[in-house]
């Protein structure tokens, strides 16, 4: 754990902060310093603040918000609200999903040279772009981008999730933040790539600049962390230093945030019978790789899944699980192979798919952000699918949606807003509740668990584990790095560099496992 010492007098401060949309304080006499050279971590269950809070800091607020209390960013004081914190540049932001933030059609050079450029405008004319150029390496440097010549070249697309995120935490550190608001930057990542994530960030405060930490990733926290906020429903029922708040909690809530994971049965077997529900056979995918056309980014040469059963796909990030998911859905067109329900060829693309079939095979997004139309309540879009594929009328699916969308602990005044008014947790939740309600054969979960707290992820993984063992005819692909999550499944694929290496029984491959990299995976989770 760390133990930084804090330079004299705070460079921001909330006091009082309260954040109230629609009557109901979302954000409610929340009080915080952050010091340079030290990490704040805010840590609660979805919907509890932590990201309102941290957004505070920009002078970011819902639309409508009513704010009142004080922000203070590099000793200027202001009632919230009033001015946007983080305009000087004072204050950067890293969203938990950073493709959000970087415009898709400019590349990674133009991105950062145009905020270089604006620091060297005092130098003669012949040194600027030189210098720009200098400072634009620097920054990437900084925010730990190893070849940053070549990065600079591509589009944010051609990134994967973590160099995306590093570009972001670049033009932060380029314009001299001294504050960064990380918002779960290590959702959906494999413990590799969290580890590295980890390393980013202490250099970072050790380099003097502020970091706030909005994470429910425990382990994540109890390395980084020299300050723990605890909140819940908006309210900090517990802070002090990260060490004694994690080793010696006081509030009953804290202790059961940290309390031990859940253990659940782990599945006897796989139940194996009759034909497998879904086939694939002969599947390679590819990516589109600029002007050089096309690279092969996986191959499945078999794979099944039988009524009934949960299967797990594990891999480190960039390993093709997303892939693979979205070529079971249909959502991914570039590819060769057969996959087959029931026997039958499904249509590659999920348009070209009749209305059985869409609600045969039902896929939830790691990003529920973006599976979500705006300008509609998340209750109406959760209906609609069993409108739409059931052909159930209005009345009877919104009952039954609601009704869902309550057992997963998302109450009806929640779910009658729109999806920007809900945490990144609670539309996950929504997102799993619109896919169920299609009835489907298949369920394919991409890390929907990745960015939820402990307590939910608990109740989740709870709600699935009896879904498959009750329901009989419902399978369940789940795509994750958490092993622990795996462990939950009859039987294990495990993917490296687009290829499956291993698959067999749970139990069998995470006590056993027989490839070097299935072994090097076990060994990073001990």
């Amino acid at each position: 754990m760390p133990h930084r010492a804090a330079a004299a007098g705070p460079v921001a401060e909330i006091r009082d902060l309260r954040v109230e949309v629609g009557g109901r304080a979302i954000v409610d006499g929340v009080s915080l310093r952050v010091s340079p050279g030290t990490v704040t971590a805010l840590v609660g269950a979805s919907g509890s603040g932590k990201t309102t809070t941290g957004l505070a800091l920009l002078g970011e607020y819902p639309a409508g918000a009513r704010v009142t209390g004080d922000v203070r960013v590099g000793g200027a004081g202001r009632v919230t609200g009033d001015a946007r914190a983080g305009a000087c540049g004072l204050v950067g932001y890293i969203p938990q999903h950073p493709a959000t933030v970087l415009n898709p059609a400019r590349r990674v050079s133009a991105l950062l040279t145009d905020l270089a450029r604006a620091q060297v405008s005092h130098l003669p004319r012949g040194r600027r772009r030189a210098e720009a150029r200098a400072r634009v390496l620097r920054a990437l440097e900084e925010a730990q981008l190893a070849d940053g010549e070549a990065l600079v070249r591509r589009y944010p697309h051609q990134l994967s999730g973590g160099q995306q995120q590093r570009v972001v935490l670049a033009q932060a550190l380029l314009l001299g933040a001294r504050v960064i608001v990380a918002d779960e930057p290590t959702t959906g990542q494999d413990a590799l790539t969290r580890s590295r994530v980890v390393e980013r960030f202490a250099a970072v405060a050790g380099r003097g600049v502020a970091v706030v930490l909005l994470c429910h990733d425990l382990d994540v926290v109890r390395a980084l962390a020299d300050e723990v906020v605890v909140l819940r429903a908006g309210r900090v029922v517990e802070s002090g230093p990260a060490r004694r708040i994690l080793r010696s909690p006081r509030h009953e809530w804290t202790r059961e945030l940290l309390g031990e994971q859940p253990r659940f049965p782990q599945p006897d077997g796989s139940p194996r019978t009759g034909r497998p529900v879904l086939r694939v056979r002969g599947l390679t995918a590819r990516h589109r790789d600029g002007a050089r056309g096309t690279a092969v980014v996986l191959r499945v040469p078999a794979l099944d899944l039988y009524g009934g059963e949960c299967l797990a796909v594990v891999g480190r990030s960039g390993s093709g699980k997303t892939t693979l998911a979205r070529c079971l859905a249909g959502l991914h067109r570039d590819r060769d192979g057969t996959v087959l329900l029931d026997g039958a060829p499904l249509p590659d693309s999920v348009r070209d798919r009749g209305r059985a079939q869409l609600a045969a095979v039902q896929y939830v997004f790691q990003d529920a952000h973006a599976a979500f139309d705006e300008h509609r309540s998340v209750l109406h879009q959760v209906a609609r699918t069993a409108i739409r594929l059931r052909r159930t009328d209005t009345d009877t699916a919104t009952r039954e949606a609601s009704a869902l969308l309550a057992r997963l602990g998302l109450p009806g005044d929640l779910v009658r807003r729109r999806p920007g008014r809900l945490s990144g947790g609670e539309l996950q939740r929504a997102a799993l509740a619109r896919a169920l309600l299609a009835r489907p054969r298949v369920l394919v979960c991409d890390e929907i668990t990745s960015g939820l707290d402990t307590l939910t992820r608990r109740h989740l993984l709870g709600l699935l584990t009896a879904l498959v063992r009750d329901r009989g005819d419902l399978s369940l692909v789940l795509i994750t790095h958490a092993l622990d999550t795996a462990a939950l499944a009859h039987r294990i694929a495990v993917l490296d560099a687009g290829e499956i290496v291993e698959q067999g029984p749970a139990r069998r491959v995470l006590t056993a496992p027989s490839h070097p990299f299935t072994v090097s995976l076990m060994g990073r989770r001990n």
